[in-house]
């Protein structure tokens, strides 16, 4: 098993104290978290660093984007093999309407969708509503 220093090496981004400290913060949760929810954590670092790492994991494929409509963009860890391939890799997320958690439904794959002649269809986001199963 990779460690996270070697992970985020192989995803050829520089490992540095505040990049493992938003990697572990994120694998510490079973729920997708917004930015703010990464300020509050980390109250005494730069707005512009935090994006920016999360915006480089996003883009070297450690993290996705949930965009659930309510609450705005959430973040969540890929899982280690995970490509973020539209055909392979896209999940399920579920919004609890009663607690705002959204949750990665990891093992449900989104359903490969056919789209027109001369459309190229590059993401997919697919977000269940209702009551989790901590709420019910």
């Amino acid at each position: 098993m990779q460690t996270i220093e070697q992970h985020i090496t192989t995803k050829g981004i520089r490992v540095t104290a505040m990049r493992l400290l938003i990697y572990k913060f994120l694998a510490e949760r079973s729920n997708a978290v917004t930015l703010s929810d990464i300020e509050k954590a980390f109250d005494k670092v730069d707005r512009t660093t935090l994006y920016r790492t999360i915006k480089t994991f996003e883009d070297k494929g450690i993290v996705h984007q949930i965009n659930e409509g309510s609450t705005g963009t959430k973040y969540a860890l890929c899982k280690t093999n995970c490509k973020c391939e539209l055909e392979t890799d896209l999940h399920l997320h579920f919004h609890c309407n009663n607690c705002e958690e959204t949750i990665c439904l990891t093992d449900y794959k989104i359903p490969k969708v056919e789209v027109p002649d001369g459309f190229i269809a590059e993401n997919a986001n697919l977000v269940l509503k209702g009551i989790c199963n901590k709420c019910s």
